[in-house]
């Protein structure tokens, strides 16, 4: 046995680079070959092998450090290997040159290594290895969507969904089940309920879109002072009476035209390993509705060519549709985006769940008058609570931003009067 120092081979550009893992620890046996460090710089990662075997007797490197070819990264001790070395005539050369010839034919087979190391290493800048090792993510079997192959945060982000969502497609449900270890009436008085059948079925559709969408929500506030002086001077012209016209019929015909003017958010993207995705030409708005039995979702058809009258009698008429459990099946299916509203129970911002197969819901909260700092001075705005939550496979942040910029425009004093028309 004897003691040998394990350094930094040739690695050619790379100089003073940081140490991102230690993939070995003292008192472990390695092998020639196996991965001791990573070490990363501005432009790539690369994993340093052993050129020798043997047991880790210290380590002088840690992560965070800096290294350089020639610097030392382990301590071995290794065993000899002289064995099965025929000697004739000459022991002392011949071994001599057995051994060159040796050392020669590692050294090369490591730089080799590293080599195809560098040349085979799958393309992403270090924050994005970054992320991807935080997820536990082997950025190797990860697609690239840049040119060249090149890896972003969002391919990860779509590795995951893809991978999570597999996962609970290859699983039983019963796979799923936690035994608990206890009985709820142990502690004191229970009741065996049937949960409601609308909410068994919709479990199913909720946990898909869960585990199968990349979630991020949007947190915004809509001045909607103007439109709600507008809305609440609405009169019949034969009665005179008031007309009971809900928040909900304005921020209907506000969406309609936001997505024709961002139409990623109409679409679908169910095909998504075939690089697909479905554009939808029409404009059918979910609207969910709290019923007795769960939540259901029907659909307002061609919300873009109804006037915020008829839009108003529609909502009234598809959610006792759904209350009474009257509602056709297929009006349950086939929407552009869905709106879900908590305005007229109470709360502000939440994060509601996209309706799969469609890429984004938006989610309203309850209205309040709110000191707002407008031209040097605080005065009182009516402010609605939006929450966007959005598909992040097909819509990123800055597209989300503008599109709520959209709406809020669309629900301001300037066009109050005319999504009335």
């Amino acid at each position: 046995m004897s003691k040998k120092n394990i350094k930094v081979p040739n690695i050619g550009e790379f100089k003073d680079v940081e140490v991102i893992e230690v993939l070995i620890k003292k008192g472990q046996k390695i092998k020639k070959n196996d991965p001791l460090i990573t070490i990363e710089s501005d432009k790539s990662s690369v994993e340093i092998p052993s050129s020798d075997e043997g047991t880790v007797i210290s380590l002088n490197v840690k992560i965070g450090d800096k290294v350089s070819e020639g610097d030392k990264i382990i301590e071995i001790e290794a065993e000899e290997e002289f064995k099965g070395i025929e000697v004739e005539k000459s022991p002392k050369i011949q071994l001599s040159k057995e051994v060159d010839k040796k050392e020669i034919k590692e050294n090369k087979e490591t730089e080799n290594i590293i080599i195809k190391n560098v040349l085979t290493r799958t393309s992403a800048s270090p924050k994005v290895r970054k992320f991807a090792r935080e997820l536990g993510i082997d950025i190797n079997k990860v697609s690239g969507s840049e040119r060249q192959g090149r890896i972003t945060e969002s391919d990860v982000k779509l590795f995951v969904a893809t991978k999570s969502s597999k996962s609970f497609k290859n699983q039983n449900v019963t796979d799923q089940k936690i035994k608990l270890e206890y009985s709820h009436s142990e502690f004191g008085e229970v009741e065996i309920k049937d949960i409601p059948r609308i909410k068994k079925l919709s479990s199913k559709y909720l946990i898909n879109s869960w585990s199968k969408i990349p979630h991020v929500t949007n947190h915004d506030e809509a001045d909607i002072t103007e439109l709600e002086e507008f809305r609440t001077s609405l009169t019949d012209i034969y009665s005179g009476e008031k007309k009971k016209i809900t928040p909900l019929a304005f921020i209907v015909k506000a969406l309609t035209v936001s997505l024709k003017k961002f139409p990623n958010f109409n679409t679908s993207i169910d095909e998504i390993e075939n690089g697909k995705m479905t554009v939808k030409k029409y404009f059918h708005v979910g609207i969910a509705v709290d019923t007795p039995n769960g939540l259901m979702v029907p659909k307002l058809r061609n919300a873009d060519n109804k006037n915020i009258s008829l839009i108003s009698t529609e909502l009234k008429k598809i959610s006792q549709q759904c209350r009474d459990l009257k509602i056709d099946k297929k009006e349950l299916f086939g929407g552009s985006m869905t709106i879900t509203s908590l305005g007229g129970i109470g709360g502000s911002f939440f994060t509601p769940i996209v309706n799969y197969p469609e890429v984004a819901i938006l989610g309203v909260g309850r209205a309040e008058k709110k000191q707002v700092f407008i031209n040097g001075k605080f005065v009182t705005r009516t402010m609605l609570p939006l929450s966007l939550s959005y598909d992040h496979r097909i819509i990123d942040g800055a597209e989300a931003a503008r599109f709520n910029n959209e709406l809020k425009e669309n629900l301001g004093k300037n066009f109050a009067y005319k999504l009335a028309v």
